[in-house]
């Protein structure tokens, strides 16, 4: 058996330990199982993505926002909350 360290915040750590713990799964399992997935299917076994909010289409819709606000060209609305 090959041994494998990684390295990872204390916070992450713990709670992936939590996680593991409340499924059944020790931390060793969990991460044999990511890799017979990822080779079994040759591709990390989740999407991994950008968060939209950083998208070249979303920063000009903000950039407009903004100039928009600036130039007072905005309606105001008032905030409703759902009951």
């Amino acid at each position: 058996m090959a041994t494998i360290n990684i390295t990872m915040d204390d916070g992450t750590k713990t709670a992936f330990e939590g996680f593991c713990e409340s499924v059944g799964l020790t931390v060793s399992a969990a991460m044999n199982m990511f890799a017979k997935i990822t080779i079994r299917e040759n591709r990390i076994p989740f999407n991994i993505s950008d968060d939209p909010f950083w998208t070249a289409e979303n920063q000009n819709c903000l950039r407009k926002s903004v100039k928009d606000i600036e130039s007072g060209r905005f309606t105001a609305h008032e905030i409703i909350e759902a009951e």
